[in-house]
């Protein structure tokens, strides 16, 4: 393959991955990476260093339309980043300890893990009828737009919702991702918060974390413009596609696209991480 094919599939295969990661809150990191080890060969650190340019693309791409459209909470999305930021810095510093096989194992295990957890549909808790003083105290609860009008919702579990923030900073880190995936389940599953919100919340944060990781990952020569380059723009072409529709998705139809794709990807990563080929 020359060097136009491969700069082509990339690009192609980023656009996908920006659609997806726009629509879910993921991130592009999740397609990106394992397009990137498993078709075409790229060492698993220098797909991670792509993936996190890339993570930052689609942050700036519809991150700024899902703020315009009103679905963004950025009071939610400013405090949650001190814990990945943190987090980030932290496991970006621990990658180059550990081997291009167990970064992929871990890789497709915890993607595993969230696509199940994310796949379920979520059960009202008779509990959950108060809100949390500290939401209250921080302003946090608000609104979202929706085909009945302006639909309001409240903020639950912020401590434990900040302590998963960190691990997903840490695993943005040391796994090349914007972790998008750990955001959306802290917000959606703990801190109760509308699916919608919760994805476009993840895209407005994400930039930052992957941000935090990627200026480590760039001191020690993990990011090569050759393959950061087509990821990117095409990460971002389709996360401004996915932008476009998300307001218009249905959640039941986000959470199966997320679980199907995830849990693909998470098979095919811990196979090649298990028998030792990446």
């Amino acid at each position: 393959m020359n060097i136009y094919g491969f700069t082509l599939i990339i690009g192609l295969g980023s656009v996908l991955a920006g659609f997806l990661g726009s629509l879910t809150g993921l991130g592009g990191g999740l397609v990106t990476t394992p397009l990137l080890t498993l078709a075409l060969g790229v060492d698993i650190h220098y797909a991670m260093g792509a993936s996190l340019i890339s993570a930052i693309a689609t942050s700036s791409g519809a991150g700024a339309a899902f703020v315009k459209e009103g679905f963004t909470n950025m009071r939610i999305g400013m405090l949650l980043e001190i814990a990945t930021t943190i987090g980030a810095v932290l496991g970006a510093s621990a990658v180059t300890r550990l081997p291009g096989s167990a970064i992929a194992t871990m890789f497709g295990i915890l993607l595993l893990c969230s696509a199940y957890v994310i796949g379920q549909t979520r059960q009202k808790e008779l509990a959950m009828d108060k809100a949390d003083p500290l939401a209250t105290r921080l302003n946090l609860d608000s609104f979202y737009p929706s085909d009945d009008g302006q639909q309001k919702y409240s903020v639950f579990r912020v401590p434990q919702g900040f302590g998963l923030m960190f691990l997903a900073g840490n695993l943005s880190g040391l796994l090349g991702v914007g972790s998008g995936t750990f955001k959306v389940i802290a917000m959606d599953q703990v801190m109760r918060i509308p699916f919608k919100v919760s994805t476009t919340t993840s895209n407005f944060m994400i930039g930052v974390t992957a941000a935090a990781s990627a200026g480590i990952y760039l001191e020690r020569g993990y990011i090569d413009p050759g393959v950061a380059m087509p990821v990117t723009l095409g990460v971002l072409a389709g996360s401004l596609l996915g932008g476009r529709l998300l307001p218009h998705a249905r959640t039941p139809v986000l959470r199966r696209v997320f679980a199907v794709v995830v849990t693909i990807l998470a098979i095919e990563m811990t196979y090649h991480g298990v028998t030792g080929k990446l």
